[in-house]
C-alpha cells in the first residue's frame, strides 16, 4: 500500500518545520524516510553537496519516551554516545550538559519509574540532544501528555530551538501545536500522503504568541485549509 506520493519538500538549516495531516496520511513515513530508518521504494533524499549527515548529526525524538526502565536518566541519556564508544568520563559533561538544558537537573540518578510522563519525554529530547544534533526529528512526542504539561515542553523546546539553531521537524496533528512552534506548516492530504501546500508562520516565537491575534488567525487558517483539503 502507498503510503506518501509525490511528496517534495525542500528544508534549509535552522528550519523549524511541522508536518501536519491527519492519522494515517505518512507523517511519521515521511520523518522515518528523512532518518535514514526506512528507504523510499522511488525518489531520493537529497543533502547539500558536502553536508551529508555524520553518525550524531541526526537526533530522533518518538512519540513514547521509549526509555531503558532499568537505567537511570542519565544512563539513558548516554545511550547514544556509548554505542558511539565514548568513554563514560569524557560523556559525562554533554549528559549533564543536555539533561540541564531539558530542565533536569538534579534528576540525573532517577529512573523512569519516578519521573512523570513530561519529565520522561524531557529525558528523551535530552537523548537527542546529547549528540549535538543538526537535525532534529520528533515524532508527535508531546501528543499522549496533559495540556498544561505539552503547553510547558512546547515552550521549551522552542527556546532549545532558539539556543542551539538546529533545524527541526516536527510530526503533528494539532494545529494549535503547529501554529505555535513551526516556522513553517506543511500541510499534507489523506493517505496516500503528498503535500497539499504549506504556510510561513508570521509569529514571533515565544510563550506570548498564543495570545496574540496573529496566533488565532493562523490557526484560523490552518483550520480553514486542512477542512478544505480532507474535503477534496
Amino acid at each position: 500500500m502507498e503510503a506518501l506520493h509525490d511528496v517534495s519538500l525542500d528544508i534549509g538549516a535552522g528550519d523549524f518545520v511541522a508536518i501536519l495531516g491527519p492519522s494515517g496520511c505518512g507523517k511519521s513515513t515521511l520523518l522515518r524516510l528523512i532518518a535514514g530508518l526506512d528507504q523510499p521504494d522511488s525518489g531520493l533524499l537529497a543533502w547539500d553537496p558536502g553536508h551529508a549527515p555524520k553518525p550524531g548529526d541526526i537526533g530522533f525524538v518518538f512519540q513514547d519516551a521509549t526509555l531503558l526502565p532499568w537505567a537511570s536518566a542519565a544512563d539513558n541519556v548516554f545511550l547514544p554516545l556509548r554505542l558511539r564508544r565514548t568513554p563514560l568520563k569524557q560523556a559525562m559533561p554533554e549528559v549533564h550538559t543536555a539533561l540541564h538544558r531539558v530542565g533536569l537537573k538534579g534528576f540525573e540518578a532517577a529512573r523512569p519509574r519516578q519521573l512523570s510522563g513530561g519529565m520522561r519525554m524531557r529525558v528523551s529530547i535530552a537523548r537527542a540532544l546529547v549528540t549535538r544534533p543538526r537535525l532534529l526529528l520528533m515524532d508527535e512526542p508531546f501528543a499522549a501528555l496533559d495540556e498544561f504539561t505539552r503547553h510547558k515542553l512546547q515552550e521549551d523546546l522552542l527556546s532549545l530551538w532558539q539556543d542551539l539553531r538546529c533545524t527541526v521537524v516536527f510530526v503533528t496533528h494539532s494545529i494549535y501545536e503547529a501554529a505555535f512552534l513551526a516556522r513553517r506548516i506543511v500541510l499534507m492530504t489523506p493517505r496516500p500522503g503528498r503535500i497539499d501546500h504549506e504556510l510561513a508562520s508570521p509569529l514571533q516565537p515565544g510563550p506570548e504568541a498564543r495570545l496574540t491575534p496573529a496566533y488565532a488567525a493562523l490557526v484560523a487558517q490552518v483550520t480553514h485549509d486542512m477542512q478544505r483539503s480532507l474535503a477534496a
